[in-house]
């Protein structure tokens, strides 16, 4: 609906916008959302963007922000009106005036229209005055931040929202006096009048909406300088041994992955600086803003008892936000269709980093670990989504992240890195980034660069890769009679029966008494003859993907289940436990007794930290989601007892702290529950296990969704709490875990209302337990609403929201009458959101699995 004038004034509007001149014959269509239309003739028009933004931003969270812009650019003529992206209501837009002259404001479906009779070709100068949009400022009671990803900014300000109209921004800030602020820019200075301040910042680099952002509020600055590098964080940490402990591996953690990025790019750090923030329950693990990237304050803050993996964590995250400097943000996707091209290379190299900076790293395992089941529980589903997608408007964005992009991504890179060579890929990439710095580029011109470099036909190869959903499934022929090996087969195909072909390499283990060999498959072909076996001693079992390399669904050897203890490459063995897990969940070979009771043998006997976190997922996964409830006390009481006798006789604090939290995460019996009361009761830790604040809290809520018959336990907690944002977050949990159906039901109603969903990190967490395993028969009437508001959610919350709202309220479920009230629903709704409907059908995979499993 246009306001502030008539659908009348519109049509005499683009009459007279011409100046005579007749109109094209396809202008850009005003719709909500930035389409891919506006988006390529708006490239075809300006240039020289650059943005003059001045916000006044009052203590209190729930009053305006008052705000102004200049907008200069040069402009091609055209006919059609200029649209401006303002996702807000037109009372927020107050004056408009185009190179001096004031305007009518003319708004339509999000965009402010400007006549072409009021501009020029060549420089052209636009001021707007404007009430701040709220949706993506995340303002607290002492402190906001803007989160602009993917076309955000648009809510905040009136802009050009596309990633291919870089500009640069000039920000003045005024905040209460005590508060701190940063933003893309360093400052360039600052006055204060009475209980108010103003910092103008200088001008930033050529950046495009999505990364501009600004921080302000109650903040404690640090800064130090490495390598000749200064750099300062702002955070709200009030616990001093994770301040302590955690403050200077933080600056140099980053500055070394600046300086393996440097070095593997051959190009100096490109931005006018370098500083961080750590965010309390920041909607990601960081966010790559140029020069002031945000992170999830937990993330970053480790204390005494944090294990290994944990710091593996936090070394890649700062390596992938790091990464994004060069990927993402020097060189920028012309549209976001290709978002997935940033993050493939943010986390390719935050691997590579973290193989360098971190001693204790295993690469090839954390790897595994790390990008196989993420990937493989998207693209198992029947939502599963390409890595690359199309993308016709911008405000679809949000719903093409997930663990494709992330994970998948990866694999498919680091298959490309074993066909082309490391060295050829390396120099190819730093021919990208100096062809494109501070512009943008598309995957297609990446592969024409690489191509040059390989004697493969880099395009046909990455079309299944990049272009189509779901993996393949491999199985073998052996004739091994004799003793001697005549003939050893591999065939790979489409897991859903097609003949399709993931060309890649991979590695496979003839296992022997007194041996191992290893050989490599190339699998370029539906089905190859591995010729180098032919002759070798028929093997007592095959371990395929023993280097971790391989994508699909692999042959599991009944023999090398009974012989995981042997197995001393711990990349096999991890590679074997997702196989086994796989394998499982496909219904084929082993079910998910027979699995948990081979894990259950496993807890004291895996020796890789890595390792143990992923089969300690796993077995938890089996008690909870594939074992029926009436079935589930005897596992669960068996998996208490070896984890709890595991953890006694391990010496290894990392180890003693996951099998710690599997006995916390499957306790069950009175014995197990009694025993974790006590521990949080008097906070006596089991010996040789740290456990801080934070873990506390964590076994106060165990106690809490168990029904614990003791009264307060989540009071108390909340009074052990120092941090007064961690205090908030429980305060707001503790409805969910009620003792009282109602108060849970009341909970729950109250997230229908937007105001209450603003901590999306806290929604998803209370989401958690209100849909635990042991309260799903109370919470399963909350299914149906809970998708009904998913379109709404998409609409309000930031880009993970909708997938983790879905996950978080799926995934605990196994029934066939939970499978078929998502698949009515969906029915009902023939023509809902694709992205959305593929976001549900992820995570709805489990129940629709452990349904067939568990309820034949």
């Amino acid at each position: 609906m246009i306001h502030y004038g008539s659908t009348l004034l519109f049509i005499l509007l683009i009459a007279m916008s011409g100046n005579g001149q007749s109109l094209p014959t396809n202008p850009p269509v005003v719709e909500t959302g930035v389409s891919q239309t506006l988006a390529k003739a708006r490239k075809q028009q300006i240039s020289q963007l650059a943005y003059a933004l001045k916000f006044d931003i009052p203590a209190q969270k729930n009053q305006l922000i008052p705000a102004s812009e200049t907008i200069t650019f040069n402009w091609a003529k055209t006919s059609a009106p200029l649209q401006i992206d303002f996702k807000e209501e037109r009372t927020h837009i107050q004056k408009v005036s185009v190179n001096g002259v004031d305007i009518s404001i003319v708004f339509e479906s999000e965009h402010v229209l400007i006549s072409t009779a009021f501009l020029k070709p060549g420089a052209n100068r636009i001021f707007i005055q404007f009430t701040a949009g709220n949706l993506s400022l995340n303002r607290n009671d002492d402190y906001l931040y803007t989160l602009l990803v993917p076309d955000r900014a648009r809510t905040v300000f009136p802009c050009f929202d596309q990633p291919d109209l870089k500009a640069t921004f000039q920000l003045s800030l005024t905040v209460p006096g005590h508060w701190q602020a940063m933003t893309n820019a360093a400052v360039k200075d600052s006055s204060v009048a009475g209980d108010r301040k103003t910092v103008n910042f200088q001008t930033s680099n050529l950046i495009p909406t999505y990364l501009f952002s600004f921080i302000a509020g109650r903040f404690t600055p640090v800064t130090r300088t490495l390598t000749g590098r200064p750099m300062t964080l702002l955070h709200r940490e009030t616990d001093s041994t994770k301040i302590r402990l955690s403050l200077e591996t933080l600056f140099k953690l980053h500055a070394d992955a600046l300086t393996f990025l440097e070095a593997y790019t051959q190009i100096p750090y490109p931005f006018q600086k370098f500083d961080f923030a750590a965010i309390p329950d920041f909607q990601y693990g960081g966010m790559e803003h140029v020069g002031a990237i945000d992170y999830r304050a937990s993330a970053l803050f480790l204390d005494n008892g944090a294990t290994r993996d944990q710091r593996l964590a936090r070394a890649s995250v700062i390596s992938h936000e790091t990464a994004h400097m060069w990927f993402g943000d020097l060189v920028t996707m012309r549209w976001f269709n290709d978002v997935w091209l940033k993050e493939v290379f943010a986390n390719f190299m935050a691997d590579k980093i973290t193989e360098v900076s971190s001693a204790d790293a295993n690469y090839d395992l954390q790897f595994v670990v790390d990008h196989f089941p993420a990937a493989y529980a998207v693209d198992r589903t029947e939502g599963a989504n390409p890595i690359g997608q199309p993308l016709a408007n911008l405000q679809e964005a949000g719903s093409m992240y997930g663990g494709i992009i992330y994970h998948k991504a990866p694999i498919m890179m680091r298959q490309l890195e074993r066909l082309m060579g490391k060295m050829a890929l390396r120099d190819g990439l730093r021919d990208y980034l100096k062809k494109y710095a501070f512009s943008n580029a598309t995957w297609a011109d990446l592969i024409a660069i690489l191509d040059a470099r390989t004697p493969t036909d880099l395009a046909a190869w990455n079309h299944v890769w990049v272009n189509e959903t779901g993996r393949p499934k491999f199985s073998y022929q052996l004739d091994g009679r004799g003793g001697t090996i005549k003939q050893f087969v591999i065939s790979q195909q489409g897991e859903d029966g097609s003949q399709r072909l993931w060309p890649q390499g991979f590695e496979l283990e003839l296992v022997y008494s007194d041996h191992i060999d290893q050989l490599t498959v190339t699998m370029d072909r539906p089905q190859v003859t591995l010729t180098q076996a032919i002759g070798k001693p028929t093997p007592q079992y095959i371990i395929f993907n023993s280097s971790g390399q391989g994508y699909g669904v692999f042959p599991i050897d009944s023999v090398s289940v009974l012989q995981l203890e042997r197995i001393k490459n711990p990349v096999a063995r991890a590679s074997i436990y997702i196989n086994l897990y796989e394998n499982m969940l496909a219904g084929q070979g082993i079910t998910p007794a027979q699995l948990a009771t081979g894990y259950r043998s496993l807890l004291g006997k895996e020796s890789e930290e890595l390792n143990l976190r992923l089969l300690t997922s796993q077995l938890a996964d089996l008690v909870w989601n594939f074992t029926r409830p009436e079935n589930r006390p005897p596992l669960a009481a068996s998996v208490e007892k070896e984890a709890w006798h595991a953890m006694e006789q391990e010496t290894a604090s990392g180890k003693k702290k996951l099998l710690f939290r599997l006995y916390q995460n499957i306790a069950g019996s009175a014995e197990a529950k009694d025993r974790l009361y006590a521990i949080w009761n008097e906070q006596k830790a089991p010996a040789g296990v740290t456990l801080t604040e934070d873990d506390y809290t964590s076994l106060a809520l165990a106690l809490a969704v168990r029904d614990y018959p003791v009264d307060g336990i989540l009071e108390k907690q909340l009074a052990r709490i120092k941090n007064p944002d961690r205090k908030k977050r429980l305060q707001f949990m503790m409805p969910a875990l009620s003792s009282n159906v109602t108060n849970r039901d009341q909970f729950f109603a109250s997230l229908a209302n937007e105001a209450n969903r603003e901590r999306e990190a806290w929604v998803v967490d209370a989401l958690g337990y209100l849909h635990h395993p042991l309260r799903t028969e109370t919470s399963a009437k909350y299914l149906r609403t809970s998708l009904e508001l998913l379109e709404e959610i998409q609409k309000t919350g930031d880009i993970f929201f909708p997938e983790r709202w879905v996950g978080s309220t799926f995934s605990a479920y196994q029934t066939p009458e939970v499978a078929k009230l998502v698949r009515t629903f969906l029915t009902d709704h023939p023509g809902y959101n694709a992205r959305l409907r593929a976001k549900l059908l992820q995570a709805a995979d489990r129940p629709f699995r452990a349904s067939r499993l568990l309820y034949k």
